[in-house]
């Protein structure tokens, strides 16, 4: 398998959305969709999400990704956390799973047909949403509770299998369970329950599933996880990270590797910029040269070999300035991957 090139999932909003806005019509579109209405029959919904949302993956689309995450421009949060929200409102941790879905996977749902006919090819969609500590540590805190745990790792392969997809026209390839703080901040639960959250939170099939991780210092507890095929490390703002994972633990325990090649910290690449004198960089300022791009890649690779059979940016574009801006630093991407 050749290693294939995505992207961790949030997007800007287009120039001209207000994010309020956006916001409203992103939750009114999940409530509609749970009491079974048509959102592009509301003239708000379709303006404020439906097609902004459609235009933002088209633009993600058109940047020659070989697997799309689903354009993520509401808080990544939220996502899951105001219908965990919802079912802690009727005395329950446990999202029931016709509410546990993504507006933007139903979307694209909706218009896989037209989609893959624009781009001439089978889309293939990769669907990242937050996990089950991430959203304990926000919600509850670092004392565990191992029914909670469990609840809010079932919650989460709810929405995962609710995310899969597989027509002639979208196939979901990936399904990203997203962790930033595992590693940094940890729930006080020995490693017998971590991997037991993270067993059930992976319990899914029909697509690869995937961890992205901001850190590798707990690296051993996801090892042992059997229902995790990939685990995904920044490596181009944190090169540090991939130092603490070798080949051999990977083919120990039948792992591949995701390595992040291109820069996504927008705050210290600016902050560099303006060390330089530049204090209003252009669009090509802010995206990193290919070479860069293509030196971090050669170097993962030879270290990972065939394991490493994902790569892309190191993490998710939200905060950048522009759709340009974000746009460029995915083509970037996959052009120096391509190249080689």
């Amino acid at each position: 398998m050749g290693t294939l090139v995505d992207d961790i999932g949030s997007f800007p909003l287009p120039l001209g959305i207000n994010r309020e806005t956006f916001n409203k019509a992103y939750k009114l579109a999940r409530e509609a969709i749970i009491h079974g209405s048509d959102i592009k029959k509301d003239d708000f919904l379709v303006k404020n999400f439906y097609a902004v949302t459609l235009d933002s993956f088209k633009t993600k689309i058109s940047s020659g990704l070989d697997v799309v995450n689903y354009p993520l421009q509401y808080d990544g949060m939220r996502q899951v956390g105001d219908v965990i929200h919802m079912a802690m409102a009727e005395g329950s941790f446990l999202v029931e799973e016709k509410k546990a879905f993504l507006p933007e996977v139903h979307l694209i749902t909706q218009e896989a047909k037209s989609l893959s006919e624009e781009f001439g090819k089978k889309i293939l969609l990769r669907v990242s949403l937050f996990g089950p500590l991430e959203q304990y540590l926000k919600e509850i805190g670092t004392t565990p509770y191992s029914d909670v745990l469990e609840s809010f790792a079932e919650t989460i392969q709810h929405f995962a299998r609710n995310s899969i997809l597989n027509s002639k026209h979208v196939k979901t390839a990936v399904v990203s369970i997203d962790e930033p703080s595992f590693g940094f901040l940890s729930i006080a639960a020995g490693s017998d329950l971590i991997r037991d959250v993270m067993e059930k939170a992976f319990d899914f099939q029909g697509a690869v599933r995937q961890i992205h991780l901001h850190s590798s210092s707990r690296l051993p507890d996801l090892l042992e996880v059997g229902n995790i095929d990939v685990l995904s490390f920044e490596y181009a703002a944190s090169p540090r990270n991939i130092e603490g994972v070798s080949r051999k633990m990977l083919e120990d325990t039948d792992k591949q590797i995701r390595v992040g090649i291109s820069r996504t910290d927008i705050d210290s690449i600016i902050a560099e910029l303006h060390e330089k004198g530049v204090t209003e960089p252009t669009v090509e300022q802010l995206v990193e040269g290919e070479e860069a791009i293509k030196k971090r890649y050669v170097s993962a690779k030879e270290k990972f070999g065939e394991r490493m059979t994902f790569t892309g940016p190191d993490c998710g574009l939200g905060s950048w300035p522009s759709q340009e801006a974000a746009q460029l630093l995915l083509k970037r991407t996959v052009e120096a991957v391509k190249e080689l």
